[in-house]
């Protein structure tokens, strides 16, 4: 995308176009992390005793809240992984977007993981 940015900025694209083509790595960076750390908190609790296994409505709400601390700690410039960002109110929006539906993705397919149950068969 950052090789695209200036091709698009400079392009007679209308600004709601440029707009979405400038914040939907926002959008799928929000919705991938969402994903990917709900995936490893289950795997985590998996490997837990049964007993003090936590409740995956729990691990999905803080997948959600991580992936958003870090795509608004990014975005506000808190923490810097990439050199010359802009901070543009329009990507905090489609970060936002994006938690909710990488929430409402895992809410209905309801991922889990039964890595011991498996091994012991």
């Amino acid at each position: 995308m950052k090789y695209i940015r200036p091709y698009a900025l400079a392009s007679e694209l209308s600004d709601f176009f440029k707009i979405l083509l400038l914040s939907l790595p926002n959008f799928f960076e929000a919705i991938i992390g969402t994903i990917s750390l709900t995936g490893i908190f289950l795997i985590l609790n998996d490997q837990l005793n049964k007993r003090y296994q936590i409740k995956v409505i729990i691990i999905y709400t803080v997948a959600v809240t991580l992936a958003g601390i870090y795509v608004f700690a990014q975005e506000l410039k808190i923490i810097k992984l990439r050199r010359n960002t802009t901070f543009d109110p329009n990507d905090l929006i489609f970060s936002v977007i994006g938690l909710i539906i990488g929430f409402l993705i895992i809410s209905l397919i309801k991922p889990r993981i039964q890595i011991n149950s498996m091994l012991k068969s």
